[in-house]
């Protein structure tokens, strides 16, 4: 048993925590409580997402996680899936500084046995309630001891009732090689979060984690995945605000792992107050504009061919006024206006206003016959915010404004706060 905490049974069927300075019991035979404690601890873990792979389906088995995508997020054919997300267990041996489970937070524990989370879920995907399940834990005992029972629950899904929906583990840091495995042949998807880019914002938060330790995980996906075993690799998240690293700190971080291709994809969640702590930043509110821009960062390094410093210039943070590509083109009015009717692929995706789909679309259009500003909005191209930097055959499609005059004018369109909340990073 750990010398941070006491677990036993309590003679009223419920399970009681000692800590040296206070002492909680919670009953663990009402189901739909524990159910609730677990699901509000687990919704500020914002890495769930569809994996789009596809499991064989057993003839008498229960759904397919092809077919419907499933998770609570936007699905990869654009529909919002429902998602049974929870922990195993908000027990935790862990002082992270940052979390409402954090081992000296009073606060009420529970736990839900394999069994029960199998069926659970099976329960409510019958109700049609959900459509799969992310399953996530704090550390209880050990990463071992955790991962196996996570793992547990995922054999009983998988083996007794035949499930074939989505499910996305949580990968507990420390674990060992042979669970991890496991984890990944079972789930259709699994992450591990690294929280933070430096090791000095890790010591000062989360003693007891370091980033050699979170990428154990994440580097072990990535083998089973390059032998062929697997076909999704691993996502991650890294929390946003509470840390003084700047915005092109944690976007290395991003891009050192999409090149080293240790993740699928990256999420930026930003910091929520739930703690009192010396070594935690006042914050008012969660910055949820700069985790827009970080994600609209992190879409052009992966999908419009920006490297990082491209995206920054010369500073550390991003502009939170304008979205990073309409701040690089200011930069840059040496490359525009860019005549449409001539300009390749991955010049037209750096047009504000302009994605790769439109981009592709404008050079489909080309082969057909002369493109026009009708035909520019059917195909999806925003004129609002393109038409400053695009001709057409060299003819502008606005009158033309002087270099003062377009940023000016740029900046009055789009200097007020854009997408706070929304939060596609689409740009």
């Amino acid at each position: 048993m750990s010398s941070l905490a006491e677990l036993k049974q309590s003679g009223a069927g419920g399970l009681s925590l000692r800590y040296s300075h206070f002492f909680i019991h919670t009953k663990t035979n009402d189901i739909l409580e524990k159910l609730s404690i677990l699901a509000s601890s687990a919704r500020y873990d914002n890495s769930c997402s569809s994996s789009g792979g596809k499991r064989e389906t057993h003839p008498y088995g229960l759904g397919n996680s092809y077919r419907s995508g499933i998770c609570h997020t936007w699905s990869s054919d654009g529909r919002c899936v429902s998602l049974l997300k929870i922990l195993l267990t908000n027990f935790c041996e862990n002082h992270c500084k940052y979390c409402v489970n954090r081992v000296q937070n009073d606060v009420p524990r529970v736990m839900l046995a394999p069994r029960e989370i199998a069926a659970l879920t099976v329960e409510m995907y019958r109700r049609n309630y959900i459509e799969g399940l992310f399953l996530s834990s704090g550390v209880y005992r050990s990463p071992d001891e955790t991962m196996e029972l996570m793992l547990q629950a995922v054999r009983i899904l998988r083996f007794k009732y035949y499930f074939n929906g989505y499910i996305h583990l949580k990968l507990i840091p420390g674990a060992s090689r042979e669970l991890v495995e496991e984890a990944f042949r079972l789930a259709d998807r699994v992450s591990s979060n690294l929280e933070f880019p430096t090791e000095e914002s890790l010591k000062r938060l989360a003693p007891e984690k370091t980033l050699e330790k979170l990428y154990s995980p994440l580097r072990i996906v990535r083998e089973v995945f390059t032998e062929g075993r697997r076909k999704a690799p691993a996502s991650t998240q890294i929390i946003v605000g509470v840390t003084p690293d700047t915005d092109k700190t944690i976007l290395q971080l991003a891009d050192r792992l999409y090149r080293e291709k240790l993740v699928r994809r990256v999420y930026y969640s930003a910091y929520i107050p739930v703690n009192e702590d010396r070594d935690l930043p006042p914050v008012q509110g969660p910055p949820l504009l700069r985790e827009h821009r970080l994600y609209q960062a992190d879409w052009l390094l992966r999908f419009y061919g920006f490297t990082l410093d491209e995206c920054f210039g010369e500073g550390e943070f991003l502009p939170l006024h304008i979205d990073p590509k309409l701040a690089w083109a200011l930069r840059h009015p040496e490359f525009f206006p860019l005549d449409l009717a001539k300009a390749e692929y991955y010049e037209l995706i750096r047009v504000p206003g302009i994605g790769p789909v439109s981009a592709r679309r404008i050079i489909e259009a080309r082969k057909y016959g002369w493109l026009s500003e009708d035909v520019l909005r059917k195909i999806g191209v925003s004129l609002k915010r393109a038409r400053f930097f695009v001709t057409l055959r060299g003819k502008a499609l606005e009158q033309p404004l002087g270099r003062f005059a377009l940023r000016w004018e740029t900046l009055n369109l789009f200097g007020s706060v854009q997408g706070e909340e929304n939060a596609n990073p689409q740009i």
